[in-house]
């Protein structure tokens, strides 16, 4: 039985004998009353001292050995006693005397004794004093015999009761056993009597508790599962268990032991972490845009396009993804359109925009619902076409948000003001044969650039354009310089990270459908070109055997970059190793096409992959995401060799590129 059981029926029974100990004092309180009212009030107290003053008087007389009774009054010979006549009246006279003489006394001290304990029963006792009679003596000789007194035997309760004390007989060893039995099944009897009772005392707890307890009705089960507070309480609780569920956590490891080696990928080699999928969202669907969280390294989101099969389903969604929760996504949001586009802000971490087929630009918060806290209007003054780039700009206090539609048309916005953009600016190209407009399909601005940025078309060229006229050229698309390589739609554009102690960032790549990837240097924008200029890539990389979806530099490593296409193939190329074929190429997933490639934002160690299957697979480079300390130096010997011409270029060794850079 349990202790709070026992507690419980201590806690009873202690009650019960407080009421009864209550119950008692009560009781006593009264029969003290009536005993009070009954004993009170002057005649009660006349009779005591009355009382009092014969029984000290008889205990006198009994005291002089007298077999017969004393008057009341000292002196006063006793009633119904007469004087003897001759000899016998001399005797009597004398013995008269001297029990005069002795009432004399008790008299005194009785009276001495009654004053001592209470002064005002002297007065009642003198007014029912008679006056003493001294009698006329005659001597008579009479012969006297003394009859042997009658002895007075006194018990004391204490020696009745004396217990005498007598040497016990020896035990034997037959007698001691049978005690130890006897107090055994004694003891044994009382803890079965006492488990009894608490058994039944526990039974009759539960048959209580039973007959409080109600069974509910359907109607309140239902009202109660579908609270908001109670669906609340379980999305953020079972959120809780499957990610312990869901940490490869050794919680039994020990760490007296050698830690276990080959756990981490090696050089030359990747490891598929997990692969994040939902029935329920992702059936039907394709992820069109992925990105990682700028504040949580273990979170990412992932934008979907519509489920042709699902009609009472939002057309758009964007589900967060937690390393940590694999089973189903920790944030869902939900848009009216497919979302092709989708950024977390580099400044507040619970920020997500989102850009969708019909020019909306969403924004979610991941302290609110399912629905977009602020979105753009469907007006001219926004965009009206597909946004299938953008990109956050600027630093903490000063930042905007820029997006490009395929009409040519890039916006800046304000974090908190999405009702109309900041800047609206028109890129056209007067070149053009049937509109002038450029159809943007990728934008990209260089690391700690605000103003100027590239843009990649549906023509497959790629145009450098000014957010603001500055020094020698205007605000808009720069018509001159034409980086012209792709004979298809260029899909991805992204510059070389400033990082390391060698700035590459005018270093950027580009990927189209026509299954190739360029190398591009950008043109300085301190020298614009005045007539039209095409600018050739430095170098293409013809490796692949599909649409080549997206492109992206590593944020950490100079010379490592990563693509996938259409086959599904992910392609890890290192430029200072090799640059005629990847160092590292992986199918993944069921071989359908990837859309995007985005790198962790810390260290570069994981790559998110987004598919046409509806799956975000998350894959570990291991030690290859490590530069070393002469990566910066190799990649300026591969970009001389490529720009020279030289072995590098033909794909010959990092030997023979240190061969050339030495000439």
């Amino acid at each position: 039985m349990s202790e709070k059981r026992r507690a419980e029926i201590e806690a009873k029974r202690a009650k019960l004998a407080e009421l009864r100990k209550a119950r008692a004092d009560r009781q006593k309180a009264d029969a003290d009353r009536r005993l009070s009212e009954s004993t009170g009030g002057p005649s009660g107290a006349r009779r005591d001292v009355d009382d009092l003053v014969n029984a000290l008087i008889g205990s006198g007389s009994r005291a002089d050995g007298a077999d017969t009774p004393v008057s009341s009054v000292p002196g006063t010979p006793a009633l119904g006693h007469a004087s003897l006549p001759g000899p016998s009246s001399v005797l009597s006279g004398r013995l008269s005397r001297q029990s005069d003489a002795a009432s004399d006394s008790r008299y005194s001290l009785g009276t001495t004794l009654i004053q001592s304990q209470n002064g005002a029963t002297e007065n009642v006792i003198e007014r029912e004093m008679t006056p003493r009679i001294v009698p006329d003596l005659i001597d008579i000789e009479q012969e006297l015999f003394e009859l042997p007194q009658k002895e007075r035997v006194i018990y004391n309760k204490e020696v009745q009761t004396m217990e005498v004390e007598t040497e016990p007989a020896a035990a034997t060893e037959e007698e001691i056993r049978e005690q130890i039995l006897r107090e055994r099944e004694v003891a044994e009897a009382e803890r079965l009597a006492h488990e009894q009772e608490l058994e039944a005392e526990s039974k009759r707890l539960d048959e209580e508790i039973a007959q409080e307890i109600r069974e509910m009705t359907d109607e309140e089960k239902l009202i109660i599962f579908s609270a908001p507070e109670f669906l609340d309480f379980v999305e953020q609780s079972t959120k809780i268990i499957q990610r312990a569920l869901n940490d490869n956590y050794d919680y039994i490891r020990d760490y007296t032991i050698g830690a276990e080696s080959g756990t981490e990928a090696s050089e030359g080699r990747i490891k598929n972490v997990c692969a994040f999928y939902d029935e329920r969202f992702g059936k039907n669907r394709s992820i069109t845009d992925i990105d990682w969280s700028p504040k949580y390294p273990e979170l990412s989101c992932a934008s979907y396009n519509k489920n042709p099969a699902a009609l009472n389903e939002p057309d758009g969604i964007v589900a967060v993804w937690n390393l940590h929760l694999l089973e189903r996504p920790e944030f869902v949001f939900h848009s009216q359109s497919d979302v092709l586009s989708v950024t977390f802000s580099p400044f507040h971490s619970n920020l997500i925009f989102g850009g969708t087929y019909s020019g909306q630009i969403l924004l979610w918060d991941t302290r609110s619902k399912h629905l977009p806290v602020l979105k753009t209007p469907l007006s001219a003054a926004g965009h009206t076409h597909p946004v299938y780039a953008m990109q956050m700009v600027g630093t903490q206090n000063a930042h905007n948000l820029i997006t490009s539609s395929t009409d040519g048309t890039v916006c800046s916005w304000l974090v908190d003001m999405l009702a109309q953009p900041q800047e609206t600016l028109e890129l056209v190209h007067a070149g053009h044969n049937k509109t002038s407009e450029v159809s943007i399909t990728s934008l990209n601005f260089p690391d700690n650039e605000t103003t100027t940025f590239w843009v990649g078309t549906e023509e497959g060229n790629v145009y450098q354009a000014n957010r603001y006229d500055r020094a020698g050229a205007k605000a808009g698309l720069n018509q001159y310089d034409v980086y012209k390589g792709h004979s298809g739609p260029v899909m991805g554009l992204h510059f070389h990270p400033l990082v390391g102690p060698v700035d590459f960032s005018d270093l950027f790549l580009s990927c189209s459908v026509d299954w190739t990837v360029k190398l591009w240097r950008a043109k300085s924008l301190a020298k614009p070109s005045t007539a039209v200029n095409n600018v050739a890539p430095l170098y293409s990389f013809d490796e692949a055997d599909d649409y080549v979806y997206d492109v992206k530099w590593h944020p950490t490593h100079p010379a490592l970059f990563g693509t996938v296409d259409g086959a599904g193939k992910f392609d890890l190329w290192n430029l200072n190793h090799d640059t005629e074929v990847p160092v590292v190429s992986t199918s993944v997933g069921s071989g359908r096409a990837l859309n995007k490639l985005r790198w962790e934002r810390k260290d570069g160690r994981r790559a998110a992959l987004g598919g046409s299957d509806g799956r975000l697979y998350i894959y570990d480079i291991g030690d290859m995401a490590l530069p070393r300390e002469s990566e910066w130096t190799d990649m300026q010997r591969t970009v001389a060799g490529i720009m020279g011409g030289g072995p590098q270029a033909n794909g010959l060794g990092d030997d023979s590129a240190r061969i050339v850079a030495g000439r």
